[in-house]
């Protein structure tokens, strides 16, 4: 069973569901379907805006030495792969239209189609 994509809400997003939620005209239930959360997720939410006002100050999110971090692995994975590739053996020597049918015979495919 594949795993679904993480899906991170702004802050605005945030806000207004729990805003919605806090109006009670509508089911808490039904809000969530329509937003396409689930219910603990508006009460989590609620929950830490009600933090963030007592405490005054908002909930850490990521910021730029993670993003900075996230960056330098992704950067370091695709030099791995880049060097793996390098290494890779190519099959023609040539163009890729030509074939390579001994030690030092090429065979152009344009030329092999004239001579058809």
């Amino acid at each position: 069973m594949e795993r679904k994509e993480y899906t991170r809400y702004t802050r605005e997003f945030k806000l207004e569901a729990v805003r919605l939620a806090a109006i009670g005209e509508r089911p808490k239930a039904q809000i969530a379907r329509e937003l396409g959360i689930r219910v603990n997720q508006l009460r989590k939410w609620r929950l830490e805006f009600e933090q963030e006002e007592r405490t005054g100050a908002p909930k850490q999110t990521l910021g730029v030495d993670d993003d900075l971090l996230r960056l330098r692995r992704e950067n370091a994975k695709l030099r791995e792969e880049n060097e793996i590739l390098k290494k890779w053996p190519s099959t023609s020597r040539g163009s890729r239209r030509e074939v390579r049918l001994g030690r030092r015979c090429r065979l152009s495919i344009a030329v092999r189609s004239i001579l058809r």
